[in-house]
């Protein structure tokens, strides 16, 4: 019997939809019309020049092989494009032949800009394959601008490492997570700038979970759901912000679980940022929080004393702006918990100073500061505990930097450190360097003793409670 294209084709379709997903077998061989068939060779009719692009790029392997198990080795196939889909964006027809060899290549397509916001059928776009997404992007969030310390230091080099290898580590997805304003956003488009600087056809796409979502809606408004995944299939790297307002929002989270599969098991980069931990979310699926879990979970926590000075130093500097280090100091200590507090005082202090003309002293400080917290706290120094601790085992101050054996010294010594440990923002080391330039390590074992002591001896634990009171109402005094 005689077999006629549509039957050949069908025999292919059957052979196809077994080995591709059923949203790619809708999107990109239901639209595929047999045209005709000569001996081995068979032709078929596709939309759009695009559309065969794509077709050649991703799934012609695919095609060979099921012609050929219906037609033979020396089969071939032959794609026809209608002449009236097959106009570039600049208005000019092509002079190539409607009919092409599968073989053959075809022209540079005329590359385009897309906007996220604008959700189009991507068959009818220019250059689908060299289609330029705008990323969304501040540029000014850089690994540069982003100062490193022990509250972010995983975070940030699984980014950098990332930003190298994007989809290629065993840190997708990236799942940041912390509270408001420790800087997740920052880092999560700090890995977009570094990606799209490093690799020139890497389509990187920030959005906001809000945005998506609303995205989402319009197109189930447009019945253009398809068009909408379609096109996010084509980015690289996908940061999507605040993950946890999906929470409820049952479709978006069904259309976001496909997505996921899809770009993850095309080894497409996915960065997501919450405000907790995948664990935490609630009116997440389970099945999603499954697979924000299938990479790293890195949390930004709060910085300490000297990252929060080094993140204001490199603002200011940033700025041209020149505060007193004792005023740096003062702000950082009062300002603990959040990144963007530190921002809005430097903000206002160079307001005070160029609409006034104030010099920007501890005085002024104060008066901002007071804008931002209810007190301000007087700071706990190392130097007021050693003098407050000295004083009570009745040892000079400066016995407590030396090498001595005098058991009331070391103790009064061991204490000291414990209590700065406990009542300051001092890094381990910089406590040790106000002990006659001790390491970490020896406040480490210091820590330890006292508190070994205070569990042997109550007498000395209430002793600790005395002094730790002590210094706590100087506070107010």
């Amino acid at each position: 019997m005689t077999k006629d294209c549509q039957m050949v084709w069908d025999t292919c379709l059957r052979i196809i939809k077994k080995n591709v997903s059923q949203q790619s077998y809708k999107t990109w061989f239901e639209p595929i019309k047999p045209v005709r068939l000569d001996n081995d060779v068979l032709t078929i009719q596709v939309p759009n020049k695009f559309f065969f692009e794509w077709i050649e790029e991703h799934f012609v392997s695919l095609l060979k092989t099921s012609i050929r198990q219906e037609l033979g080795d020396r089969a071939r196939l032959v794609y026809h494009i209608p002449e009236s889909n097959n106009v570039p964006a600049n208005g000019h027809r092509p002079s190539s032949n409607s009919s092409r060899a599968s073989s053959e290549k075809d022209s540079e397509p005329v590359p385009g800009v897309f906007d996220a916001d604008m959700i189009k059928n991507p068959f009818v776009i220019p250059g689908i394959r060299r289609i330029k997404i705008d990323p969304q992007l501040n540029d000014s969030y850089t690994f540069d601008t982003f100062i490193e310390g022990d509250c972010n230091r995983l975070a940030r080099n699984a980014g950098i490492a990332i930003a190298k290898k994007p989809g290629g580590t065993a840190f997708n997805p990236l799942f940041l997570f912390g509270d408001v304003g420790l800087g997740k956003t920052h880092l999560a488009q700090a890995i977009g700038n570094d990606i799209i600087k490093r690799f020139d056809n890497k389509a990187v796409l920030y959005v906001s979970a809000e945005k998506f979502t609303n995205q989402i809606i319009q197109a189930i408004k447009n019945n253009a759901v398809d068009d909408f995944v379609n096109f996010y299939q084509m980015v690289d790297v996908l940061i999507i912000d605040d993950i946890q307002f999906l929470a409820g929002k049952q479709k978006t989270q069904e259309i976001f679980f496909h997505l996921f599969n899809q770009l993850h098991q095309k080894g497409k980069q996915i960065i997501l940022t919450a405000d907790r931990p995948p664990k935490n979310l609630e009116g997440i699926e389970d099945r999603l929080i499954s697979r924000f879990k299938w990479g790293l979970s890195a949390d930004l926590q709060a910085p300490d004393l000297e990252t929060r000075m080094a993140i204001l130093e490199s603002k200011i500097n940033n700025e041209g702006i020149d505060l007193p280090q004792d005023v740096v100091e003062f702000i950082c200590y009062n300002i603990k918990n959040n990144i963007r507090e530190l921002e809005g005082v430097m903000i206002s202090l160079l307001a005070q100073s160029t609409l006034i003309r104030r010099d920007i002293d501890m005085e002024l400080a104060k008066e901002v500061i007071r804008n931002f917290v209810s007190t301000i706290n007087k700071e706990i120094t190392v130097e007021f505990i050693q003098q407050l601790v000295a004083e009570h085992f009745n040892v000079p101050v400066e016995k407590l930097h030396h090498e001595t054996r005098k058991r009331n010294v070391v103790i009064a010594r061991q204490l000291s450190m414990f209590l700065a440990k406990n009542l300051t923002n001092k890094s381990l080391k910089a406590i040790g360097e106000q002990f006659g330039g001790r390491d970490h390590s020896t406040v480490i074992y210091s820590c330890r003793a006292v508190q070994d002591m205070m569990d042997t001896d109550m007498i000395f634990k209430d002793t600790v409670a005395e002094l730790e009171k002590k210094i706590k109402m100087s506070l107010n005094s």
